[in-house]
């Protein structure tokens, strides 16, 4: 099983390593097009340069056999040839100066085609054309040459000579022609033609030299055996790797509720001794699978670099870990000045964010007035202030953050503003009508109100919605953009310093004296709990019926919060203040019904009446 696991992981990391690969072949197909435009377009400067030159050396040519056709005794005629000679010189010259000016301008972004050797290495670079064919197919041809040449069992680094002809120097194997060197490929490698082809001689002859010893029988053996001892280490290495974490897990086991005996954080347990045990087990288990799939990474590259044909495939997948690890340590050095300017703005930042706390809470406490500035708008204008604060803090460390100018960043910065814009509308307008709120000041926490149908006590204002408390004891949330939308009653404040009025209605017939009735009705609102004595109660005769006259009795208290269980007392005081004083509160209706024997007041029927009214109705008679 456990080889399975190791053979899958193996898999996995090569054909993850092709994965990358491919990707890497199409970054370079694309920079492959543009390295072929540019060599194309030297190419045909080049072309013009080389048309002159072959002018330039048949007209050389022409001069050189009329002079030698000349008598000694024509002075002039020489003298007349020779000056044509030497500017012909001049201008070769001149030829030469502008080719290497054009391959140095060239030389920082062109890239040559590599001249592959057996084991997958460049050798060396092509950049230039010669003859029909280009300078791609140029190294793909002296690459066939070199591997048919690994071939030929006679072949020896003697066998390699140089020949010069008119135009090039030709490095040849026999018969056989391995590659000519032009003037061009001379001025690419900074010297000249016989120069450079000695250097390829030596880079050819050696790659061959290597190749036979590396493919000889003898070596095979060696790094055939070299491979699977380190096959064996690492083997070895997996077996013992899995009884160490196979013992530290049991370990883990044999510690619960002894070391083990979880985590808690005050009186809250955030892990006990079960859960704290399978947590560690789990990062054991991790750190065992990475640890032997860091060994099996680590031993590739040494596997493959014991073979020449991988040898390339063994640096890259060192690359693959040494890459980014220097990229990343490069960037963070690279990022520390920046890291400290965003402490220096964070600590900015902080310290204005401690100011406008402090006189935040000197506005709420009572100690710093400010004319038209009411204490309980301090907080949530602190809250405004700290969001506007935080937001102009990241605007201004935004430019300072890693990645800040990458288009993907922008791309998911203003995806992420539209689904806010979008996704929150209904929350913004809620937040909108918060502040509104706030400032408009209808109500406060404890305030008893009115918002549209709903009567009750605040008793919680957040940004989003209000909560009230009904008189039934119902927790009601309405949200501020319908509490701004509906009408707002407010009974709590001007209750403590002015009053509120609290009134009711009743119906008595024209048989019974208004001044009566008056009195009944004030008499009433003073015996009332929580009804205050200054000012005093008062009486509204508010409309004149058929057969009622309907008085308004209105009282002031200071309570708000308990008008319910006022105004049941105060109906249940004038009940029975009208019945201790023999006011019948009846419809003239019901009464032109009834045949006159009974009456609806308990007192006449030797029902219980309350003390303290019987006492007023008796003192008040006398």
């Amino acid at each position: 099983m456990r080889f399975t696991k190791t053979c899958f992981i193996i898999l996995v990391l090569f054909f993850n390593g092709h994965f990358v690969l491919a990707q890497e072949d199409s970054a370079m197909q694309n920079n492959d097009s543009l390295n072929n435009a540019i060599l194309k377009t030297y190419t045909r400067k080049i072309d013009l340069i080389e048309q002159q030159r072959r002018e330039d050396s048949i007209s050389k040519i022409e001069l050189e056999e009329q002079l030698k056709s000349l008598k000694t005794t024509d002075n002039l005629k020489k003298e007349e040839l020779q000056k044509k000679l030497t500017a012909l010189k001049d201008k070769d010259a001149q030829r030469l100066i502008q080719k290497k000016a054009q391959i140095d301008s060239l030389r920082a972004t062109a890239k040559g085609f590599p001249v592959v050797g057996f084991f997958d290495d460049t050798l060396f670079l092509v950049y230039n054309k010669l003859g029909s064919f280009s300078a791609a197919e140029r190294a793909d041809a002296i690459s066939n040459r070199i591997h048919s040449l690994g071939e030929s069992i006679r072949f020896n680094t003697d066998s390699l000579r140089l020949v010069s002809t008119e135009n090039t120097v030709d490095l040849i194997f026999g018969e056989k022609i391995i590659t000519s060197i032009s003037e061009n490929d001379a001025l690419w490698n900074s010297t000249d033609m016989h120069a450079q082809a000695e250097k390829y001689k030596n880079i050819i002859g050696s790659e061959l030299s290597r190749y036979k010893s590396e493919t000889s029988f003898t070596t095979l053996i060696k790094e055939i055996g070299l491979a699977l001892l380190v096959v064996a280490v690492i083997a070895i290495l997996i077996f013992y790797f899995g009884r160490l974490f196979r013992w530290t897990a049991g370990r883990i086991q044999a510690e619960e509720n002894k070391r083990i005996r979880g985590i808690q954080l005050k009186n809250y347990t955030l892990f006990d001794a079960k859960r704290q045990v399978n947590f560690l087990l789990n990062v054991n288990t991790v750190l065992k699978w990475f640890v032997i799939l860091l060994a099996i990474y680590l031993a590739l590259p040494v596997l493959f670099g014991i073979f020449p044909w991988t040898e390339n495939f063994a640096q890259l997948l060192i690359g693959y870990i040494l890459d980014p690890v220097k990229h990343i340590l490069l960037n963070i050095w690279n990022f520390i000045p920046d890291i400290i300017t965003i402490i220096v703005i964070i600590l900015v930042f902080r310290y204005v964010l401690k100011g406008i706390t402090f006189l935040k809470e000197e506005i709420e406490n009572g100690s710093l007035h400010i004319h038209g500035f009411y204490p309980d708008w301090a907080n949530p204008t602190y809250q405004i202030l700290r969001v506007l604060i935080f937001a102009f803090m990241l605007i201004v460390i935004f430019p300072y953050l890693p990645g800040s100018e990458s288009p993907v960043f922008r791309g998911v910065s203003v995806f992420l503003g539209f689904l806010f814009t979008f996704g929150s509308a209904g929350s913004l307008s809620n937040v909108i009508a918060g502040l509104v709120l706030t400032y408009m000041r209808l109500f406060k926490l404890g305030d008893r109100v009115k918002i549209g149908e709903v009567t009750g006590d605040v008793i919680e204002k957040t940004m989003l919605i209000t909560r009230i408390r009904t008189i039934k004891n119902e927790i009601i949330s309405i949200p501020n953009s319908t509490v701004m939308n509906s009408h707002t009653i407010n009974y709590s404040s001007d209750c403590p310093d002015k009053g509120l009025i609290i009134h009711t209605t009743v119906t008595i017939g024209y048989d019974v004296p208004w001044r009566d009735m008056h009195q009944a009705l004030i008499d009433a609102a003073l015996l009332t709990e929580y009804v205050l004595k200054d000012p005093l109660p008062f009486v509204l005769q508010i409309s004149l019926e058929d057969f009622y006259v309907s008085y308004q009795v209105n009282a002031y208290i200071r309570e708000a919060n308990k008008q319910s269980d006022i105004y049941s007392q105060l109906h249940t005081k004038i009940q029975d203040v009208c019945n201790s004083r023999g006011i019948e509160i009846m419809s003239p209706h019901y009464r032109a019904e009834r045949d006159g024997s009974k009456s609806t007041i308990p007192g006449q029927d030797g029902v219980n009446e309350d003390p303290e009214i019987t006492l007023t109705a008796k003192s008040k008679q006398k």
